[in-house]
């Protein structure tokens, strides 16, 4: 069995720097949001959240190779076949986005822009208490969707044994495998 450590640029500039502005106003704009007096900041967090998202589906179609959503889109059979793999304890790897992370992704992404939307016409006072509802429950499911990507993320770095979070903070993933075939899954 050959063991090696194979590193490789994953996460361009753009896309780690788009997660941690999204990490930071959507927590700023979750802790503010049931402060009178941190309005400004809530609605401040919220349009850069917007902006954010606006800029991530467009760079899912234009960004790097990992980056686009051509690269991670999660059918309904790879997401069985990933899970399964899990279950009988050979985890497939990925080198860009597993289903499972594609699917949090593309959920953020939606909670998010809901959020988002739904907190501006209730800032503008369209759409009265269903607006308002809509917002609250947005933000408490896109929370609970972060709560799930930081435990898969943890999980998943464990099993694969790389460091995920390092990884969207300096754009390289090492992997120590037996084989670059078998590392990425044959997906290269």
């Amino acid at each position: 069995m050959n063991t090696k450590i194979e590193t490789r640029r994953v996460w361009d500039l753009p896309t780690r720097m788009f997660h941690w502005s999204l990490v930071a106003s959507f927590l700023i704009a979750f802790l503010t949001s049931d402060s009178e007096k941190l309005r400004d900041v809530h609605v401040l967090a919220g349009y850069s959240l917007a902006g954010l998202i606006t800029f991530r589906l467009l760079w899912g179609f234009v960004g790097g190779k990992y980056s686009r959503f051509a690269d991670f889109l999660p059918t309904p059979q790879k997401l069985i076949d990933y899970l399964k793999s899990l279950l009988v304890g050979k985890p497939r790897h990925y080198v860009g986005h597993n289903p499972a992370g594609a699917v949090a992704i593309f959920l953020l992404l939606g909670f998010g822009a809901v959020a988002a939307l739904s907190g501006w016409a209730t800032y503008e006072e369209v759409g009265g208490h269903f607006m308002e509802e809509l917002h609250e429950t947005a933000a408490n499911g896109m929370m609970a969707l972060v709560v799930i990507h930081i435990v898969g993320v943890i999980v998943s770095s464990s099993l694969h044994r790389e460091n995920l979070v390092l990884a969207m903070i300096t754009g390289w993933k090492s992997k120590q495998g037996q084989d670059s075939a078998q590392a990425d899954g044959g997906r290269s």
